[in-house]
């Protein structure tokens, strides 16, 4: 399995506007591609400033590529994303997931 991790901030003040455009648009997104596994959204507030982190499940790497397109570590965003971050973050990570009860 693989972890798939993109990370964003905001004005604490867009926080939870935001939060509800990346459900509508990312999360949607994610979990409408064959290969994933589910995705959540994380948040933590930092004084002016609200970090929004968005974790996804999948199944391997093609089934990214059909969500991301061909270069998988480049951030995939929407159109009002620039209206809500505060930076454009240029890649997301990857983590290949062992199950430690299966090792």
């Amino acid at each position: 399995m693989i972890a798939r991790f993109w990370h964003g901030k905001t004005k604490t003040s867009d926080a939870a506007e935001y939060r509800k455009y990346v459900i509508e648009t990312g999360i949607m997104g994610l979990t409408s591609t064959s290969g994933n596994l589910g995705a959540q959204v994380w948040q933590q507030e930092e004084g002016d400033a609200t970090h929004i982190i968005v974790l996804s499940w999948w199944d391997n790497y093609e089934s990214i590529k059909a969500f991301a397109g061909k270069d998988i570590a480049t951030a995939r965003y929407y159109d009002e994303d620039k209206k809500y971050l505060l930076e454009m973050e240029p890649h997301v990570q990857h983590y290949e997931c062992y199950d430690f009860r299966k090792l």
